[in-house]
């Protein structure tokens, strides 16, 4: 046990923080941002519209509703379940959190894949949760599900978190490989599906098959609501018992509690521009492919993973005005960038700074 704080000066950190570098991608100003994968296009008009009319009539003299029941139903609508299998948070990452919180800990363990979602780690160690991790199978980021179920039984977690599709690599894991995982121990297990819209399929058949299993999600990415801060999670009604017992108090505010019944109401027009971003991922990869000098990961999200043979590559496009994401030193990814689909304008200014920065 450690002694008690100085009398003057700065209070110390927790140890396990000390030298911790905040998670998050730059924020720059640049002429093409392609790096947090964002939706390019903003939400269409009606949504502010609606959003609009709904607060005029928001009490926000009160505190929000703690139980989100209209936002949950709203939810549940959208995705077909039943309410009390939906939560909502403050993003995906608070999502996560509190299932960190409720399920995690100290002398607990989270088994996580080897690259993947770069603020798990943080996520973890915020919550004084060890993490374990499984290492994806280069060139192509596969999932070896003998080694991954053997790594349950070895690691023993309390949770086995994967994003499906896989930030950064893009690639996903088959509903087999759950069912997997979720039957080699204990553990809760988490499918992260914040790029589901954009992938050929979702765990969603899984939940009445799998007792343990929560499938998180975002309205960040498909919903084009990356500035709302709205999140949520289906599983068994068990699991919102118990997530109930470490969320902070009114912890989402009625204003996106509103934004996020008015999202599903729209949902088609919200995701509208999917197919787009789509063709787009489709013919982005296959002019970085077609140049030789690069080597492209398949991707089922609105990212793609880019290896190069040269050093540096993100330093040369940003000089260019071309913001990427940089993982050259992250663990598995050597020598790669992550490039967010954007638009069509946009996906040539990258093409064309590439021309200009590969021999």
């Amino acid at each position: 046990m450690s002694g008690p704080a100085p009398a003057g000066g700065r209070v110390p950190v927790r140890a396990d923080l000390a030298g911790v570098v905040p998670y998050g991608a730059p924020q720059l100003d640049v002429a093409v941002r392609l790096n947090t994968n964002e939706t390019p296009y903003p939400p269409p008009p009606a949504f502010a519209e609606r959003l609009a009319a709904r607060l005029a009539d928001l009490d926000l003299h009160r505190y929000p509703d703690r139980e989100l029941r209209r936002l949950r139903e709203a939810l549940a609508a959208h995705v077909g379940v039943d309410a009390e299998r939906v939560w909502a948070a403050n993003g995906s990452n608070e999502v996560l959190a509190q299932l960190h919180l409720a399920y995690g800990g100290p002398g607990r363990r989270v088994l996580a894949a080897r690259p993947g979602f770069p603020a798990l780690p943080t996520i973890a160690r915020s919550t004084g949760t060890a993490v374990a991790f499984v290492d994806l199978d280069a060139p192509g980021y596969d999932l070896d599900v003998d080694a991954a179920a053997e790594a349950v039984r070895r690691e023993q977690p309390h949770l086995v978190c994967l994003a499906r599709p896989n930030n950064p690599t893009g690639t996903s894991v088959s509903l087999e490989a759950v069912r997997a995982l979720h039957d080699a121990g204990g553990a809760l297990v988490i499918l992260d599906e914040a790029y589901v819209e954009f992938a050929d399929d979702d765990g969603l058949a899984l939940l009445d098959e799998l007792p343990r299993l929560v499938l998180s999600r975002t309205f960040s990415k498909a919903f084009r609501l990356a500035g709302l801060r709205l999140g949520y999670l289906l599983a068994d009604p068990w699991v919102l018992d118990d997530v109930r017992t470490v969320r902070l108090p009114y912890h989402l505010d009625a204003i996106t509690q509103a934004a996020g019944v008015v999202a599903c109401e729209l949902a088609g027009e919200m995701t509208a521009h999917i197919p787009a971003i789509v063709a787009e991922r489709e013919r982005v990869a296959a002019a970085l492919a077609a140049r030789g000098d690069l080597t492209v990961t398949p991707s089922q999200a609105n990212f793609l993973l880019v290896a190069a043979e040269v050093d540096g590559l993100f330093d040369r496009l940003l000089e260019r005005g071309v913001l990427v994401r940089d993982f050259a030193d992250a663990p598995g990814t050597p020598r790669c960038v992550r490039v967010t689909i954007g638009t069509p304008e946009e996906n040539d200014r990258l093409l064309s700074a590439l021309e200009e920065v590969l021999p």
